[in-house]
């Protein structure tokens, strides 16, 4: 489920080792599964472990995972890395905003995760979204543009360079995409 690396565990021990005997750590998901998702560690000490949490055991220190997080954090890693600017602790957590779905699944939710896990948060840079309305029997995916992609002049550009390429690419099945929005001019537009 969760992957801490040796540098991370060694991180963890030192802090841990000027805490409670017998505290751990609680690696959790605020709000998993949404576009708010966020993910975070902290102290665990012996009185805090629910009786549904998971306990991951490392070398160095048990990790607990309660029962909503540990869906969303399937495929994380803690690493801490140290560099010519310092040390930093890295928290890598791919499902957190949307649970990865299975090669089985529908469609529908196949193309939706890759719209949330990869395309929303390269839009997001320019304050917009995109979302699937519907796919079409003839394999069309008939998309809905928000925020600052609304009324953006290069969204042509966008859609079929960039989202249509990245969906045919993952979904041979697919057979294009169509955009629903009704692009208008405003404040709300990224130009």
């Amino acid at each position: 489920m969760i992957v801490i690396t040796d540098a991370a565990q060694e991180h963890f021990s030192k802090l841990l080792s000027k805490q409670e005997d017998g505290t751990q750590i609680r690696v959790f998901v605020i709000n998993p599964g949404t576009p708010t998702a966020e993910c975070g560690v902290s102290y665990c000490p012996p009185d805090a472990v629910e009786a549904t949490d998971t306990e991951m055991k490392f070398e160095k220190l048990s990790a607990y995972i309660d029962e909503l997080s540990a869906p969303y954090l399937e495929d994380a890693e803690i690493d801490f890395v140290t560099d010519n600017l310092g040390s930093q602790l890295t928290l890598k957590a791919p499902n957190a905003k949307m649970r990865k779905v299975s090669d089985e699944a529908p469609m529908v939710e196949r193309v939706e995760y890759l719209l949330q896990a990869q395309i929303n948060p390269q839009l997001a840079g320019h304050g917009g979204r995109v979302s699937l309305m519907e796919i079409t029997d003839d394999g069309i995916a008939i998309l809905q543009f928000g925020g600052g992609c609304n009324g953006c002049s290069m969204i042509d550009v966008t859609l079929k360079d960039g989202i249509e390429k990245e969906l045919l690419a993952a979904f041979p099945e697919l057979k294009g995409v169509r955009d629903l929005t009704e692009h208008q001019r405003g404040e709300h537009s990224y130009y």
